[in-house]
């Protein structure tokens, strides 16, 4: 049976960090240094990754890797602070990446934060990879053994042929062997959970100890959660409030914390106007 992976995100830059720099950042002679410590005073991110690197035509500076299992709104102001720290603590520009990994919505994915208070503007551009644009055939000619394990979900990857070819890449290398679990997972997206089973030939309890998996069933749980509230505040917005109640369902659905839906959920037994509840929405 084997055993779970190391799938950090360091670990799997760390496979061949020359190639993965000059994929990220398209600067073909770009040299690496090192891999840079991400703890910063106020925070500490498993998923980010620092790395020192040199080119003759713009010196010294730092690539922020930055992988996300599927984007998030809140992106832009995160890459923005990780831009700002690492600068400030090693004293070097940055060329910030985001790496979404899973599709979430057709929504644009920005590649730029920026904010304006009383006419002082902050801007922070960064590159946006999303793995399911990238073909599946820069992985195996580059080659790029960070993004073997993520095959299936890439553009062209999504067939059992791709699949077993990826499985052997990994079996035949010592240092990728372990990141099995991570195929296996994500080529549950694109094909039977059955078929994945008897190409990786061991039990799928494995794959169910991958934290990409824990990850997926935490966001399905939660999702799940966020729908009864939906409901349950639409019906009881529906019977206090009538049809102006449910003009606030667009702005409510905008909301996807889950504390904040059950303190709506909540107030609606107490308020009795609609105004006093967008208050609260807002």
């Amino acid at each position: 049976m084997s055993k779970p992976a190391d799938i950090s995100t360091k670990r799997l830059i760390s496979l061949a960090p020359d190639n993965w720099v000059k994929w990220v950042t398209q600067i073909p002679d770009v040299i690496v240094g090192e891999i840079l410590n991400s703890e910063f005073q106020w925070l500490s991110r498993q998923s980010d990754v620092l790395i020192r690197v040199e080119n003759p035509q713009y010196g010294k500076f730092l690539v922020i890797n930055e992988l996300q299992l599927r984007y998030k709104p809140e992106m832009p102001r995160r890459m923005r602070a990780y831009a700002a720290l690492a600068e400030e603590k090693y004293n070097l520009p940055t060329y910030p990446v985001l790496i979404n990994i899973l599709k979430g919505t057709n929504t644009e994915i920005p590649t730029t934060y920026t904010s304006n208070v009383a006419g002082l503007k902050a801007t922070q551009d960064y590159r946006v990879i999303n793995l399911w644009e990238v073909d599946v055939n820069t992985v195996f000619e580059t080659p790029l053994p960070s993004l073997i394990p993520f095959v299936p979900i890439l553009k062209g990857g999504e067939n059992e042929v791709i699949i077993r070819e990826a499985l052997q890449v990994l079996r035949a290398d010592e240092q990728l062997n372990q990141l099995e679990t991570v195929l296996a997972f994500f080529a549950t997206f694109v094909i039977e959970s059955a078929l994945v089973q008897e190409i990786m030939r061991w039990d799928m309890a494995v794959l169910r100890e991958s934290p990409w998996y824990q990850e997926i069933l935490r966001e399905g749980e939660a999702r799940g959660r966020r729908e009864e509230l939906y409901s349950g505040i639409e019906l009881a917005l529906e019977i206090k409030f009538g049809t102006p109640g449910l003009d606030l369902m667009p702005m409510i659905y905008q909301i996807t914390d889950l504390q904040r839906l059950k303190a709506i959920q909540q107030a609606i037994k107490t308020l009795n106007t609609v105004e006093e509840l967008q208050r609260i929405c807002e």
